[in-house]
C-alpha cells in the first residue's frame, strides 16, 4: 500500500485552506467559498482513485454554484489519509500524466476520518438530513461477499463481528446498515447507495448483501432496506497509479508548498450512472457524467475490456520482470497477445456497437502505453482472487459456451496461478496481497507437480464456481499453459498465444 508523507516529515509550508491564495498562478484552485459548503456526500473508501474520479466531478458541481455536495471522506482500514488531509483542510493536488492541464487542487473534501477511531462521528455524518448519497471506492473484497455468486458471505470475519456488535460496525456494509437504522429511527429519509467499484452490477450487488446483512440484523430493517434504499449501479473509468515521492516533488515544485499526498492520474476520464436516486442528486450531467437507464453495456465492455487485459498484462508482465504497465506494453509479444485477448473478450459483448467497442479497445492500448503515468503492475496484481471472477472468468465461461477458443483467457488464469506461486520466471521472489493469500499459500507449498497445483487452485470454490473446474475444455487449456508458464517461457508463451492461440 502507498504511504503518504506524515505531517511530522514535512516542512512547515504546507497546502492549506490559508495557503491557496498564495499559490503560483499555474495552478488550479477552487473559486467557491468552502466555508459554506453542506455535507451531501459521505463516501467510505477515500482513496486514491476516489480523490481523481469522484470527488473531481463534485468539485466541477460546486465550482457550478450548488453547493450541496460537500463530501465527508470515510477512511476504513487506515490512518494514512486521515493523517495526510486533515492539516490541510482536506486539499489535495490532482497532476495529469501526459496531456497539459495544469496542477489542480481539489476542494470538495471538506473532511476525513478513519472510522475505526470515529465510528459515532461517521454514524452522526451519515446520518444527517443534508446527506443524500453514501458513496464507496471499497475495492472488491470490502463487499464482504462471495465473488463467485454475489452472495453475502456470512462466514466472513467482518460480517460475524458486526452481527454480535452492529452498533461498533467495522465493514463498510455493518456501517451502511446501521446509518441506514439510525436515519430510520429519527424519521430521515434513505439515502442513495452509490457504488464505484469494479463490480458487476455493483449497485446490485451492495444493495443484494447489505439487505441480507441487514436481515440477519432485523428482519424488519431487511425489509425496510429491500423496498426503500435506492442503489443505482455505475461504471467508473479513470486509471490512478499509487503516488509516489516523485510525484510529491512535482506537486510541491509546482505548488511551492507541500503536499502529502497528491494524486496521480491519466487525462481520460469516465463516469457512467444509473438515473435512480431516492432522495435527490447534484446535476452531474452538466460536468460530464453520463447518467443512463441501464449502465450494464458499458460495465461489461469496461470490466472485460480494460479491468481484464489490465489484470492479464499485471500477472503476465510482473513473471517477465517488469515493473510498470507502460514497460510491459512496450514488448511486442505483450501487446500482441493483449490486443487478441481484447478481441476475444470483444467477441462476447453485444453492446455497445461493435465500432465503439474497437474505438474503445485502441483508445485502451494507448493509455496503456502512456510512458508518463508509472502505473505499478503490482497494484493491478493485487486481490485476484476477488479480481478473476468479474475480469476474466465469466468471458471465459462465455467462450466456453459459445464454443470459442478460451486459450488467452486460460493463459491469464494460469499467469495469476504462477503469480500466487510468489517467484517471477527468473525465481525473483513476489510479494502476494490477496485476502485469500494463506489458504493460496498452504495450496502452492502443498502440492508440487504442475497438475496438482492447477487442480488445488481451480478447487477454490469462490474463485472458479462449481462448473470450471469440471469443464476438461477449460481445465486443460489451464493446464497446458501453467506447464509452459512453469518453464519459465512467459514472453515466448505470451507471443504465441498472440499470434495462434495455444493448444490445449
Amino acid at each position: 500500500m502507498e504511504k503518504p508523507v506524515l505531517t511530522k516529515d514535512l516542512p512547515r509550508r504546507r497546502l492549506s485552506q490559508i495557503a491557496l491564495a498564495h499559490l503560483p498562478p499555474g495552478v488550479r484552485v477552487p473559486r467557491y467559498e468552502r466555508a459554506t459548503l453542506a455535507t451531501g456526500i459521505v463516501h467510505l473508501g477515500i482513496g486514491a482513485f476516489h480523490r481523481a474520479h469522484q470527488a473531481v466531478y463534485v468539485d466541477d458541481i460546486l465550482a457550478r454554484g450548488d453547493r450541496r455536495w460537500g463530501i465527508v471522506g470515510v477512511s476504513l482500514r487506515g490512518r494514512e489519509t486521515r493523517d495526510a488531509l486533515a492539516p490541510q483542510d482536506g486539499l489535495y493536488t490532482v497532476l495529469e500524466r501526459g496531456s497539459e492541464a495544469l496542477p489542480r487542487v481539489i476542494g470538495s473534501v471538506r473532511d476525513v476520518l478513519f472510522a475505526p477511531e470515529a465510528t459515532d462521528d461517521v454514524l452522526r455524518r451519515m446520518s444527517d438530513p443534508s446527506v443524500a448519497i453514501v458513496s464507496l471506492t471499497i475495492t472488491e473484497k470490502g463487499y464482504c461477499h462471495d465473488p463467485a455468486t454475489g452472495a453475502l458471505d456470512e462466514r466472513h470475519p467482518l460480517v460475524l463481528s458486526d452481527l454480535a456488535d452492529p452498533l461498533r460496525p467495522r465493514s463498510a456494509i455493518g456501517l451502511v446498515t446501521a446509518a441506514i437504522a439510525r436515519r430510520r429511527a429519527a424519521g430521515v429519509a434513505p439515502f442513495t447507495l452509490l457504488s464505484c467499484d469494479n463490480l458487476p452490477a455493483n449497485g446490485k450487488t451492495l444493495h443484494r448483501v447489505l439487505a441480507r446483512f441487514a436481515d440477519l440484523v432485523s428482519p424488519d430493517l431487511g425489509a425496510f432496506v429491500s423496498a426503500e434504499i435506492a442503489a443505482p449501479s455505475t461504471m467508473v473509468d479513470r486509471i490512478v497509479p499509487a503516488t509516489s515521492d516523485v510525484d510529491r516533488a512535482a506537486a510541491a515544485a509546482a505548488l511551492g508548498v507541500e503536499d502529502a499526498w497528491p494524486v496521480v492520474t491519466e487525462p481520460f476520464t469516465q463516469w457512467v450512472i444509473e438515473d435512480r436516486f431516492s432522495a435527490g442528486r447534484p446535476e452531474l450531467e452538466a460536468v460530464g457524467v453520463d447518467m443512463v437507464a441501464d449502465v450494464s453495456p458499458h460495465e461489461e465492455m469496461k470490466l472485460r475490456l480494460l479491468n481484464g487485459s489490465h489484470s492479464a498484462l499485471a500477472y503476465l508482465g510482473v513473471l517477465a520482470g517488469f515493473e510498470t504497465v507502460a514497460d510491459a506494453i512496450a514488448e511486442p509479444g505483450l501487446a500482441a497477445f493483449i490486443a487478441g485477448l481484447m478481441d476475444d473478450s470483444n467477441a462476447t459483448l453485444k453492446a455497445p456497437s461493435e465500432g465503439d467497442r474497437v474505438r474503445y479497445c485502441r483508445a485502451l492500448l494507448a493509455r496503456f502505453r502512456n510512458p508518463a503515468l508509472r502505473h505499478r503492475l503490482m497494484q493491478i496484481a493485487m486481490d485476484g482472487s476477488q479480481k478473476l471472477p468479474q475480469r476474466l472468468l465469466g468471458t471465459a465461461r462465455d467462450r466456453l459456451a459459445m464454443r470459442l477458443p478460451i486459450e488467452r483467457h486460460a493463459l491469464a488464469v494460469a499467469a495469476w496461478m504462477r503469480f500466487v506461486g510468489r517467484a517471477d520466471g527468473n525465481g525473483r521472489p513476489i510479494a502476494v496481497s490477496d485476502p485469500l493469500a494463506k489458504p493460496i499459500g498452504a495450496i502452492v507449498q502443498s502440492a508440487h507437480a504442475p497438475a496438482d497445483v492447477v487442480g488445488a487452485l481451480l478447487s477454490i470454490r469462490s474463485i472458479f464456481g462449481d462448473d470450471l473446474p469440471t469443464d476438461q475444455r477449460f481445465v486443460g487449456a489451464v493446464l497446458s499453459t501453467y506447464n509452459l508458464l512453469t518453464a519459465g517461457n512467459i514472453l515466448p508463451t505470451a507471443a504465441a498465444a498472440a499470434v495462434r492461440g495455444i493448444e490445449a
